[in-house]
């Protein structure tokens, strides 16, 4: 069976890929240092206001130079994105999918460069970083393949039943206008590109604003938009502070909706904001997750060491669905810990261009910072640090953001149970019994993801009981992480998610698009 390169399948890639990649890792460093612009109604744009930045594996590894944003920048691109809108949203279906399956070309074209830069500018490792950079490739795919199927979400409906007259009617789906979408720094290409393929799928136009932390990711984004030929305004591309530059950009009363993925503060802002005005306008948030797996009695305890320490530490932790929360039954807990530990111990930690490092640094300097603080505050209130706990000082690892991954059992009401780190540190509590897991589990205003291992009964009251919008049961690929484009739709429940839709689910471009109902009489 030939390789196909998906997070659950990531574990195990063919020798090649590895070559690949390290070329174009080669390839990609003798290119840093760049200027790169913005992106704004068809033309590359420089900016008078230039961030230096830095990678998280070394601070004396410089990227470039990106142009920032001024607000004025800010209007100039809402402004291009309204002008284009008329004509795009007229442009047929057919055409807007050829368009976005040539920007899906580029990217994959590009794939291993795109990664490579990923893995420079997030501290990804290399898989992950590809990961990233083929499930935008997806996205565009799906979304195009998927509206194109739906047939725009036309439906004819009956006629009226009136003697002497056709009274025909029909229900058609409209698009917006001007689109924001609000990127994080943890997926920055592939929580750019998705949003950015859905709404222009639908026929909105788009403004996109990267965090400010990667702007490479967009820009490479950026680059591929107007490489495959889309008209002038139909994407535009931003880069700047969120207090700056995405508060202008939230707050212009032109755009029509907004896609944001980030923190649960932040997005209850944009929320309220697009609810407020003379009429609500749609806000597809999606705000985090404090996610917890569930081991009971019954699980294959080494089955679930290797997926628990794939979702707890992959990525640093920097992953909405990161593990942060682990129930354990109190008659295997011993036996867990000594698996976690030993697993823990095995962990590569170093640059993560290397192959031989599966773990590379947090991507901020924030992030580096509240590491120690937190280590601090599980030293209280009744935890104790099982593994892990230090910064790292070591010769290699000086000039970056490396922290060791952080097992520490915890009661209950300890208050970092309710807190999103983002840090490779797994808290441990254990239960009496599912049902005890499940309440415990659920005692969180945010619902993203969730996992457990166990028996088929225990899985079944799991899903059944469990308050979150992604569940995983007895994957050793991952307890709480791994979501796919067609594959696995990715939702948030309750303070995770706006919508209660997934992304890259059956409902997912419908919210891009506003029913209208139409009547004509002949």
């Amino acid at each position: 069976m030939s390789y196909t390169l998906t997070y659950a399948s990531m574990f195990d890639p063919p020798e090649s890929l590895h070559a690949q990649f390290d070329l174009a890792m080669q390839r990609v460093r003798q290119r840093l240092g760049g200027l790169h612009a913005l992106h704004i109604d068809g033309i590359d744009l420089p900016s008078q206001y230039l961030d230096l930045r830095r990678s998280p594996i070394d601070q004396r590894l410089v990227l470039g130079e990106f142009s920032i944003a001024s607000r004025g920048d800010v209007k100039t691109a809402i402004s291009a994105a309204q002008e284009a809108y008329p004509l795009w949203r007229r442009t047929p279906v057919s055409e807007r999918a050829r368009l976005l399956r040539r920007v899906a070309d580029l990217l994959q074209e590009r794939v291993y460069e795109i990664a490579a830069a990923l893995t420079l500018e997030v501290g990804k490792n290399r898989m992950e970083a590809l990961g990233e950079a083929q499930e935008t490739v997806e996205f565009f795919r799906l979304y195009a393949n998927e509206f194109e199927q739906a047939d725009g979400f036309e439906h004819a409906l009956p006629n009226d039943p009136l003697p002497g007259f056709a009274s025909r009617n029909r229900s058609v789906m409209r698009p917006y206008g001007v689109w924001a979408v609000i990127s994080p720094f943890n997926f920055p290409l592939a929580l750019a590109g998705g949003p950015v393929a859905a709404a222009l799928i639908t026929g909105n136009t788009v403004v996109l604003k990267t965090a400010s932390e990667t702007p490479w990711a967009g820009r490479l984004l950026a680059d591929c938009m107007r490489d495959a030929g889309l008209p002038p305004g139909v994407f535009n591309y931003l880069n700047g502070q969120g207090h700056d530059v995405g508060t202008a950009l939230v707050n212009d009363t032109r755009l029509a909706g907004i896609t944001f993925t980030g923190s649960y503060d932040v997005g209850m802002q944009i929320l309220r904001l697009f609810a407020s005005g003379p009429y609500p306008r749609p806000c597809i948030a999606e705000m985090g997750g404090k996610n917890a797996c569930i081991v009971t009695a019954h699980a294959d305890l080494d089955r679930a060491t290797l997926g628990i320490v794939r979702s707890a530490f992959g990525m640093g932790g920097q992953k909405c669905s990161a593990l942060s929360r682990l129930y354990v039954a109190a008659r295997v807990a011993d036996s867990l810990i000594g698996r976690l530990r030993d697993a823990m111990r095995t962990l590569q930690i170093g640059d993560p261009s290397q192959r031989a490092h599966w773990l590379g640094p947090v991507t901020t300097a924030d992030a580096y910072a509240n590491y120690p603080r937190y280590i601090d505050e599980l030293s209280q209130q009744g935890a104790r640090i099982l593994a892990g706990g230090q910064v790292l000082h070591d010769a290699e690892l000086v000039h970056g953001y490396y922290v060791q991954p952080t097992l520490a059992e915890a009661p209950s009401a300890h208050p970092l149970y309710a807190k999103e780190m983002f840090l490779p540190i797994l808290m441990l509590c254990r239960v009496d019994d599912l049902d005890h897991a499940l309440q415990l589990a659920n005692d969180s205003p945010l619902g993203l993801t969730a996992g457990c291992y166990g028996s088929n009964a225990d899985i079944d009251h799991f899903q059944e009981h469990i308050e979150a919008g992604v569940t995983y049961a007895n994957r050793p690929q991952g307890a709480t992480t791994g979501a796919w484009p067609g594959y696995q739709p990715f939702a948030g429940w309750k303070g995770s998610g706006t919508t209660g839709k997934a992304i890259a689910s059956f409902y997912y471009l419908s919210q891009y698009l506003r029913e209208q109902s139409r009547t004509v009489v002949d």
